[in-house]
């Protein structure tokens, strides 16, 4: 879909080529993929659609929307290093930088971007170009965080209380300095109001995680994926190595971030 020339902006911070990237993106499908489909399936999307899935990292939510298209609808899968989503029939995999490489118009019924938007500070630009994309009456949704407020709620010691503080906090600055806003998933909804789109649904989940979730797990690869950066954030190695035995301990429990996921529509005939 993109051709030799694309000019690749994004500062994604999490490399899907990087060491960790496999295990990012299972945490990621355990943790989110329950709401993300239980969402998408409110759209009725079935046999015959046309889907857009952007940003489409390890292809999970790509493969459950092929499932469901089949057989003779399609899912276009992208993302600006498709490399780990797998091929199957009915599944079109496509290098694309949803900020600057050409989108057809009018085309898809339905579109999904899960932990994207947030990363661009073209954020709302992009929200109108998918809603441009979609035929009138399709269907849109946002899948994001907020990590306004993921606290601590039991830690083995007041020290891990204030080492997972740091870490936290160190997170929100790593994520801030690539351009990112880890707390717009609370904006999605109002943004998609102001891109055009009508019908708007949010839905919000916040969980416990505890040692063994695919939270805490999730967190922990990112310690070791994003290394260097948080040492560039001030974090040092004995910091990050302490923070993972904190939330690796039996009574460590912490509140989730929030997810939320936003449904709207094109305007027009359904």
């Amino acid at each position: 879909m993109t051709g030799q020339n694309s000019t690749i902006t994004s500062e994604y911070v999490f490399d899907n080529d990087g060491s960790h990237s496999t295990d990012q993106h299972r945490y990621l499908a355990e943790l989110l993929d329950p709401l993300t489909s239980e969402r998408l399936g409110q759209t009725g999307v079935t046999d015959g659609w046309n889907c857009l899935e952007v940003g489409a990292g390890g292809g999970s939510v790509a493969l459950w929307l092929a499932e469901r298209v089949a057989p003779t609808g399609r899912v276009l899968a992208t993302d600006i290093k498709p490399g780990l989503i797998p091929i199957r029939p009915g599944l079109t995999v496509a290098r694309h930088d949803i900020v600057n490489d050409p989108l057809p118009s009018g085309t898809f019924d339905l579109i999904h971007a899960r932990l994207v938007l947030s990363h661009l500070p073209e954020r709302q630009r992009v929200l109108e170009r998918l809603h441009a994309a979609l035929r009138p009456g399709g269907w849109l949704q946002i899948d994001e965080v907020d990590i306004s407020n993921w606290s601590p709620l039991v830690t083995p010691d007041r020290r891990g209380r204030e080492l997972y503080e740091t870490y936290t906090a160190a997170m929100a600055r790593v994520l801030g300095s690539a351009g990112s806003d880890p707390t717009w998933g609370g904006s999605v909804a109002q943004a998609m109001s102001e891109a055009g789109l009508v019908d708007i649904d949010p839905a919000c989940r916040i969980e416990v995680w505890g040692p063994g979730s695919a939270g805490i797990g999730l967190l922990t690869s990112n310690s070791l994926h994003l290394e260097e950066h948080f040492l560039r954030a001030g974090m040092t190695r004995p910091q990050l190595a302490d923070v993972r035995a904190v939330m690796a301990d039996p009574v460590f429990r912490a509140a989730s971030f929030a997810v939320h996921s936003v449904l709207a529509r094109r305007p027009g005939a359904g």
